[in-house]
């Protein structure tokens, strides 16, 4: 059995696995009030395909579907492929409720109860 397949063939089968990826991805990185869409997330960055992204840099924001993971501040890496990755400079997450100004203990009561 040969391991060799036609250029052709292995063009038509990455862009089909790009086109796959990018339909089951959610996160999204807005930059500048544009969204693009995160193919690949590591823990030191992330991937968007190299058509559609700019080199990005500076603040951005981080989205799975419409909830807000996290604020970045990222730099171009490098290209790779049909991919370019950025990398984290910062990675703040953002939570769901204000910050507290004081530390809340474990065993603090959530509510009161009427009797």
């Amino acid at each position: 059995m040969t391991d060799f397949l036609p250029e052709e063939l292995q063009r038509e089968l990455s862009a089909a696995q790009r086109r796959a990826e990018v339909r089951k991805s959610r996160l999204r990185v807005e930059a500048g009030g544009v969204h693009y869409r995160v193919l690949r997330l590591r823990k030191s960055g992330f991937s968007v395909d190299i058509e559609d992204a700019p080199n990005l840099r500076g603040l951005v924001d981080l989205y799975d579907g419409s909830r807000h993971l996290s604020q970045c501040l990222i730099v171009a890496a490098e290209a790779e492929g049909d991919l370019m990755h950025y990398e984290f400079k910062r990675n703040t997450a953002s939570g769901d409720g204000a910050p507290l100004d004081y530390e809340r203990d474990e065993d603090a009561p959530i509510a009161l109860l009427p009797r």
